[in-house]
């Protein structure tokens, strides 16, 4: 896969976005960058996470009472830490500032649960073409300078949704959101929405990984340039 910005983002929902805003900006010291309408009752609030973004999308219909995806931690490094500081935040996703070098995090990490750690090696290597990390005693994967910890997990989902509270998906950043879409789906990732185009901000797909967890592939204008697909060039 071919990145068009260095490393993850990470998204969840939330129907109580004060509270939600109030713990990242505040706590955890997250700069905000800018509120984008999404849909009508849908907006993102986006902030600055190392690089990567914060997706705080909020909600106004109720969110489903859904079981939780894979994604189970948020990591940051930060300098002046000598070892990890755990909170959770009002919607109940975990996050830890830990001292950088930590699983090699320099940035962030996302940790993830699953059901088969050969089938999520596969996936990551053969479907996205990641490389594996070299971190003694946990199998990490390098997206840019993000850092996936993939962790077995007895109660890691079957068959995981996109709504409901808890981390919910991760995006790349890419350069052709069609070209890579289609690669996740012949290397043995699941479609989950085909490419769409949003207005001039960016074209983007979602895959599912083994458990079900969201991927979002996102070809950002303002990172790319152009939005157009392959059959409009």
């Amino acid at each position: 896969m071919k990145l068009a910005k260095p490393r993850i983002d990470i998204g969840f929902a939330t129907n109580d976005a004060p509270a939600a805003l109030a713990f990242w900006q505040n706590e955890i010291g997250l700069p905000f960058e800018y509120t984008q309408p999404i849909r009508r009752g849908y907006k993102q609030h986006r902030h600055d996470l190392c690089g990567s973004i914060l997706k705080i999308n909020q909600v106004y219909e109720p969110l489903p009472d859904n079981p939780p995806s894979g994604y189970l931690e948020l990591l940051i490094a930060r300098d002046g830490i000598a070892a990890p500081q755990t909170m959770t935040d009002p919607d109940g996703n975990r996050v830890s500032l830990v001292p950088k070098g930590l699983f090699g995090i320099e940035r962030i990490g996302i940790r993830l649960g699953v059901r088969d750690i050969e089938a999520h090696r596969r996936f990551y290597r053969e479907a996205l073409g990641l490389q594996q990390g070299q971190y003694a005693g946990a199998m990490t994967f390098l997206a840019g300078d993000t850092v996936l910890i993939v962790e077995q997990a007895a109660d890691a989902p079957g068959d995981a949704a996109f709504d409901g509270k808890g981390w919910r998906y991760i995006t790349f950043q890419v350069f052709e959101v069609d070209r890579e879409h289609a690669y996740v789906l012949a290397h043995g990732g699941r479609e989950a929405r085909a490419p769409v185009t949003l207005g001039t901000t960016a074209r983007i797909s979602m895959v599912r990984d083994p458990d079900g967890n969201w991927i979002e592939l996102s070809q950002r204008a303002s990172l790319t340039g152009s939005l157009e697909p392959p059959s409009a060039a």
